[in-house]
């Protein structure tokens, strides 16, 4: 698609965008991305593929994870008011696996499942991450990074990993093994309901997800919840 003309050269008006370099009309890129915003558990390369009318399962998977790219939620402001903070693990369950490729892990360090931390304000946004595992030094920064110091409550589970925020924040704790689950407004029901949605759309819709690409996945995920009361949610990039 030609564009403006400078000094002899043609620069083309997708070019820098996830559309660059692409053989598919635009009509199909607008599509594609439509169908992708509006599934609240996303759709699958191979539904893109059947539902589009594509000859090419790649394709489909090339333009899904281009589009995902640019989902990638970047420079957010830091998350105030009452936020919570929890972490969970995707992958297959331990008891699924044939017996001699099961890991036999207890507690947070599993094998061949994937940390991911998330916060959320309450009625607010999500930011979701996926980390290389779990633990204090990770957590705080992912913390620091997100949410505010001026939040008026930062709600978590009783994991140790989360005791040294007590320093910085008004820190709430909702011990899930002791039977605790809403203390007042101490509890983390809320990014709970985030894991439901993305472990649900991962399990019905994707199946499984490799580690290399689960960061877009979890992009998607977190951009579409950010956008669920946006009626033009396809309109934002």
């Amino acid at each position: 698609m030609p564009g403006l003309c400078t000094a002899g050269i043609s620069v083309s008006c997708i070019a820098g965008t996830v559309f660059e370099n692409t053989n598919k009309p635009l009509r199909d890129w607008y599509r594609v991305t439509h169908l992708m915003l509006v599934s609240k558990k996303g759709m699958s390369a191979l539904q893109i593929m059947r539902t589009m009318g594509f000859g090419s399962y790649k394709t489909a998977w090339y333009m899904c994870h281009r589009i995902r790219t640019a989902l990638v939620e970047k420079d957010m402001d830091k998350l105030g008011g009452i936020v919570e903070v929890d972490e969970t693990f995707i992958g297959g369950k331990d008891h699924n696996r044939h017996w001699d490729k099961r890991s036999h892990a207890k507690g947070r360090k599993l094998i061949d499942k994937t940390p991911v931390v998330g916060a959320v304000k309450r009625k607010g946004n999500v930011v979701a991450r996926v980390l290389s595992s779990v633990d204090r030094t990770q957590l705080e920064i992912f913390v620091r990074q997100t949410v505010s110091t001026k939040v008026s409550l930062l709600c978590t589970d009783a994991f140790t990993g989360y005791g040294r925020l007590k320093k910085d924040y008004p820190h709430g704790v909702v011990d899930h093994a002791a039977g605790e689950h809403v203390i007042g407004a101490i509890h983390t029901n809320t990014i709970e309901g985030f894991w439901s949605i993305l472990k649900r759309g991962i399990m019905g819709s994707f199946h499984k997800v490799s580690r290399k690409y689960l960061p877009l996945y979890v992009a998607e995920f977190q951009f579409r919840y950010n956008n669920r009361e946006n009626a033009d949610i396809s309109e934002r990039q």
